[in-house]
């Protein structure tokens, strides 16, 4: 199943043979070479060549021809607003817990799209179930070794994975290692729900997976996120501190194995387990190549790893600053905040209750405008920092709220911060322009 999109062009490099040739943002490719480019990657592919022959349409659809000539694979030079252009593949598994099925109404409208789509995974390391391939889809990945792809497992048992995926499904073991027999690699995520494929399964899946290494390069273990805006989902049990516990202990114990006879600690945990239990974060070694940050695992170290090497801003005249954060990171916002105490820099922590989605989702990212706006009601400080990773592309919360908008409702400056160091640096470039007026 698809969501159709067009290959609409963002943006332009300036001085790039586009540019140089007169592409406009706005206008949709149709053809390049004579042929209609199914994703950014075929996109890519056949704008290496030295001579091109663009065919554009702009907003009065009328085309417009353009031969560019250029050096072979320089950069032509454009983006485009969305990186599939024949149709996202879209998910058709019921998954008791898929997070897009527990939204509530009126956020952005992509965040609404369940893409199971494997280009996606490839370019951007979304995770893809690897059900609803084609044997045109596996072809041209192996044609073109889109590796590494980033797949949810779950579980390997035919039964457990019938629970969790709501229905039949292919195995995921065989899928793997046919593609693996090309030469692809693959980074797992397993989402740990209590009582479906935990204990037993979980060690089953893991050592499935672990055996077939080194195609499959790493696993990661998740905690189920479940929302307030459920509705009829079949319940979940939501993971307990002492599962979490558990959890890591077991995760230890496979990293201990694995290491022995792999070389590598294959299996992470979630950042979220250690810290909503308050439990020692792993050091950065043991994280390796951090092959799950874009899943939550290893951020957190990172941070405080970010945190050691900062020096605080040294103000002229005493600064009033907001962190804002989500109750899960509110420890490590509170060691920034001492670092910063140092300098001439007045820190305070606004933990925020997430109400769109349910006081039991923790994390900073999932924040949106309102419930932000919320808490900073009534907080005297001359500039507050929002998480960086609650907003997209730098500027729109989940609730589709702009940094401006927000700013303006709150009437304080707002700047977007994701590691100490951005943090730093945001507050000396308010300092500097607050000391210049």
């Amino acid at each position: 199943m698809t969501t159709r999109c067009q290959a609409i062009v963002a943006s332009v490099e300036e001085g790039s043979p586009a540019d140089r040739a007169g592409v406009r943002a706005g206008e949709r490719l149709v053809r390049l070479n004579g042929r209609a480019p199914r994703d950014y990657i075929e996109f890519r592919y056949l704008a290496a060549e030295r001579e091109l022959d663009l065919l554009l349409v702009d907003g009065s659809a009328k085309p417009r021809r353009l031969l560019i000539r250029k050096e072979l694979d320089e950069d032509l030079g454009l983006r485009f607003s969305e990186d599939v252009f024949d149709g996202v593949i879209t998910c058709t598994n019921r998954c008791p817990f898929c997070f897009v099925s527990q939204l509530p109404t009126g956020l952005r409208p992509s965040l609404y799209l369940r893409d199971d789509d494997y280009r996606l995974s490839f370019l951007h390391g979304n995770f893809i179930t690897l059900t609803n391939l084609t044997p045109a889809d596996r072809s041209r990945i192996a044609e073109l070794h889109l590796s590494p792809l980033y797949v949810s497992v779950h579980a390997t048992e035919p039964d457990v994975r019938e629970q969790i995926f709501g229905g039949p499904t292919p195995d995921v073991l065989s899928e793997m290692r046919r593609l693996g027999a090309s030469g692809m690699e693959f980074h797992c995520q397993i989402v740990v729900c209590p009582g479906v494929n935990d204990g037993a399964h979980l060690e089953r899946t893991v050592r499935d997976l672990a055996a077939l290494h080194p195609a499959v390069q790493s696993v990661g273990a998740v905690p189920v996120g479940l929302t307030r805006h459920r509705g009829r989902q079949p319940p979940i049990r939501p993971v307990t501190a002492a599962m979490s516990r558990r959890l890591i202990e077991e995760v230890h114990r496979w990293q201990s194995d694995f290491r022995r006879e792999l070389g590598t600690r294959l299996v992470f945990a979630a950042d979220e387990l250690y810290l909503q239990r308050s439990l020692p974060l792993p050091r950065r070694c043991e994280y390796e190549k951090l092959p799950q940050l874009g899943n939550g695992i290893g951020g957190a170290r990172l941070f405080l790893g970010g945190l050691r090497r900062i020096r605080p801003p040294r103000l002229r005249a005493p600064l009033a600053v907001g962190l804002v954060t989500g109750k899960m990171a509110a420890p490590l916002v509170r060691q920034l905040a001492g670092k910063l105490s140092e300098g001439n820099v007045r820190p305070e922590v606004c933990v925020v209750a997430n109400d769109l989605f349910g006081r039991s989702v923790t994390t900073a990212g999932l924040l949106a405008g309102r419930d932000i706006a919320r808490a900073l009601q009534g907080l005297s400080v001359d500039l507050a920092l929002v998480p960086g990773t609650a907003l997209k592309e730098g500027t729109v919360f989940l609730d589709d709220m702009t940094l401006h908008e927000l700013s303006d409702l709150v009437g304080v400056p707002l700047a977007a911060a994701g590691t100490p160091a951005e943090a730093t640096a945001a507050i000396r470039r308010f300092g500097r322009r607050r000391h210049r007026r």
